[in-house]
């Protein structure tokens, strides 16, 4: 929980940080509250389409919460926007989730 409240700190400083959205997100699905982390993952995408690292974790976690079609979705478009940023490595990545989770 001192994660949770340091990142959140931070975050009143300057609430907009995608890293430290993200990471908090990240906090939250360890501790089981994926509500939370859920909420964090689409507003950062919302704000910031291009934040690629995102779509990965809100695709997985949807499938965690028995979502996949909303998944697939969120797999489709963090492959479009990684394409378009020439990010192989996390283009690969959403394509073996997404991958797993179609096929």
């Amino acid at each position: 929980m001192e994660r949770i409240e340091k990142l959140k700190a931070y975050l009143k400083a300057t609430p907009k940080d995608n890293f430290l959205r993200h990471a908090l997100a990240l906090e939250y699905i360890k501790i089981g509250e994926a509500p939370k982390a859920r909420i964090l993952f689409e507003e950062i995408l919302f704000d910031s389409p291009d934040y690629v690292g995102s779509y990965y974790h809100l695709a997985k976690l949807l499938e965690k919460l028995e979502q996949p079609e909303l998944a697939i979705k969120w797999y489709e478009k963090g492959m479009e926007v990684a394409k378009k940023a020439k990010d192989n490595h996390a283009y690969n990545e959403l394509q073996a989730a997404y991958e797993d989770l179609v096929y």
